[in-house]
């Protein structure tokens, strides 16, 4: 019960967040960056209709054909963020009247707003679909498409939003269809980052080649509180076996780590890489991980005979 309230508060705060900035970036600067938000822009200044109703309108109908076709597999997570998105879009849009907070006589603002547009929106995604739900819109249609022609599911979605950009460029110039690429690069890239950064145990591995392998190993274990694995290697300059250290540590123990390793030899060779998830005894359990995960894939599938390499 204490997860699913937690669920449900970060996608009302995604979405929300999401709405402020389609509602005072997107809408505001004439920016149609692909998706139903992008047709909805594009809608709402060639007939007047509100942003977000225009979103609720198109969204509900896809919503229920995707039901239909691959069945009840998206869940109420995904039709709360749907619904919420379109609400936020019109309560933000309403309290500014689509004006945004920039001057858009000049193309910095418009810049700015493709930029903190795609930040902001590709945020508050992020943080719904943290959670394992979605905002649907041209994510169904693609997945329609794609399980009856052999096109891969990235690339009709690419169709579709290229679509949107293209008609927004139509109406808004092309100029606008430039900005609409820049807010959704800023938009997907936070995504990624929200997605795989934010509530994860960031890490690093550290690979260590030193004739002092135990010497380190046993700082490690007594002063880091984390173990770590030795492996076989060959130089290849001098033929000699020797043996690697390789262990995993939290960021804020990387310098710790390097100290360490410099004071018990000064000559080794170490390389650090960035470690995006660790699973097990000292960071994110396993069971927990393979939860989220299932609540993920749950959510939003595709059945076997519907999915495509993308």
């Amino acid at each position: 019960m204490k997860k699913n309230s937690l669920d449900y508060l970060l996608i009302v705060l995604g979405t929300a967040i999401a709405g402020f900035g389609i509602a005072c970036f997107s809408t505001p600067a004439h920016i149609a960056p692909g998706g139903v938000s992008g047709l909805a822009t594009i809608i709402y200044y060639a007939t007047g209709l509100d942003t977000g109703m225009v979103m609720l309108s198109i969204s509900v109908p896809l919503f229920l054909l995707g039901i239909k076709i691959f069945g009840p597999l998206y869940g109420a997570k995904s039709f709360a963020g749907m619904m919420l998105l379109s609400v936020f879009v019109t309560l933000f849009g309403q309290l500014t009247q689509y004006q945004g907070f920039l001057d858009y006589s000049s193309e910095v603002s418009i810049l700015l707003s493709s930029a903190f547009g795609g930040v902001v929106a590709g945020a508050g995604i992020g943080l719904v679909m943290k959670v394992g739900s979605n905002t649907g819109g041209t994510d169904i249609l693609a997945q329609i498409l794609a399980r009856y022609t052999s096109i891969p599911v990235g690339s009709a979605l690419f169709i579709f939003d290229g679509l949107v950009v293209i008609t927004g460029g139509f109406f808004f110039g092309f100029e606008s269809a430039l900005f609409a690429l820049v807010e959704m690069f800023c938009a997907s890239q936070t995504v990624n980052y929200v997605l795989m950064n934010m509530g994860n145990n960031y890490a690093k591995t550290a690979y260590i080649v030193s004739n002092k392998y135990q010497d380190i190993s046993a700082r490690v274990l007594a002063e880091l509180d984390h173990g770590g694995t030795i492996m076989e290697g060959t130089g290849i300059f001098s033929g000699q076996n020797r043996k690697m250290l390789m262990t995993v540590v939290p960021n804020r123990k990387i310098t710790a780590l390097t100290r360490i390793v410099h004071e018990e030899d000064e000559f080794a060779f170490m390389f650090v890489l960035e470690t995006y998830q660790v699973l097990g005894h000292g960071f994110v359990p396993m069971k927990k991980a393979l939860e989220r995960n299932k609540n993920a894939s749950d959510t939003f599938v595709i059945p076997k005979k519907a999915q495509r390499v993308v």
